[in-house]
C-alpha cells in the first residue's frame, strides 16, 4: 500500500482535531482554584482530581505528531519521484503557508505547554509560606485557545501540503516535457 499525499493530509487532519479534542477537554477540565488549609506559618493548597496536566500533555504530543507528519508529508517523494526543496520554495504560496504553519504551530505549542506547565507546578508545589493566598491555577482560556490554534496549525500544513503537491506537479510536467523539446530542436549533423 503506497504512501500518498491523501493518505498523508488524512493522517495530519486526524492528528490536529484530537490535538484539538484534548486542548478543549483539558481547558474544560480544569479546575477554578484550590482550597487553601492554613497551617502553622503555612498553607497547604489542596486542588480537585483534574486530568488537565495529562490532557495538556497528551494535546501537546499529537499537535507534534500532526506537525512532523505535516513537515514530512511536504518533502516526501511520492510515486518514487522526488522533488528538489528549493522548487517548492520558489512558489512565494508556498514558503509563505509553511512559514505561517511553522509559526502557528510554535504559537499553539506555546499555549498548550505554559498553562500545563502553570498548573503541574501549582499542583506539585502547594505549599506556600505566604498566608494569604489564594490557591490559584493556570491562567483560564490559554489552553482552549492553544486547542484552536493547534487546529489552525493542522490546517496550514494541509495548506502548504496542496501547495507542494501543485508545485511537485509542474515540476514534473516540465521536466518531462522539457527532454521532447530538446529533442526535436537537436539536429544530427553527419560527415559528408
Amino acid at each position: 500500500m503506497a504512501i500518498t499525499a491523501t493518505k498523508m493530509s488524512l493522517i495530519v487532519g486526524t492528528l490536529g482535531v484530537i490535538s484539538f479534542i484534548f486542548g478543549i477537554f483539558a481547558e474544560t477540565k480544569k479546575p477554578a482554584g484550590g482550597t487553601p488549609i492554613a497551617g502553622k506559618d503555612v498553607v497547604i493548597c489542596k486542588y480537585p482530581s483534574s486530568p488537565t496536566v495529562v490532557l495538556g500533555y497528551i494535546s501537546f504530543l499529537f499537535l507534534l505528531a500532526s506537525t512532523v507528519v505535516g513537515y514530512l508529508s511536504l518533502f516526501y517523494p511520492y510515486q518514487r519521484k522526488s522533488v528538489p526543496k528549493s522548487v517548492l520554495f520558489k512558489s512565494t504560496n508556498f514558503t509563505i503557508f509553511f512559514n505561517v504553519a511553522l509559526f502557528t504551530t510554535g504559537l499553539g505549542a506555546t499555549f498548550l505547554l505554559w498553562p500545563t506547565l502553570t498548573e503541574q507546578f501549582h499542583l506539585s508545589r502547594n505549599v506556600h509560606r505566604n498566608l494569604k493566598t489564594d490557591c490559584p491555577t493556570a491562567k483560564t482560556g490559554l489552553l482552549g485557545g492553544g486547542a484552536f490554534v493547534s487546529l489552525d496549525a493542522s490546517l496550514f500544513w494541509l495548506v502548504a501540503l496542496m501547495l507542494a503537491i501543485n508545485a511537485r506537479e509542474d515540476f514534473l510536467e516540465d521536466a518531462q516535457e522539457e527532454p521532447v523539446k530538446s529533442g526535436n530542436s537537436h539536429t544530427i549533423v553527419t560527415n559528408i
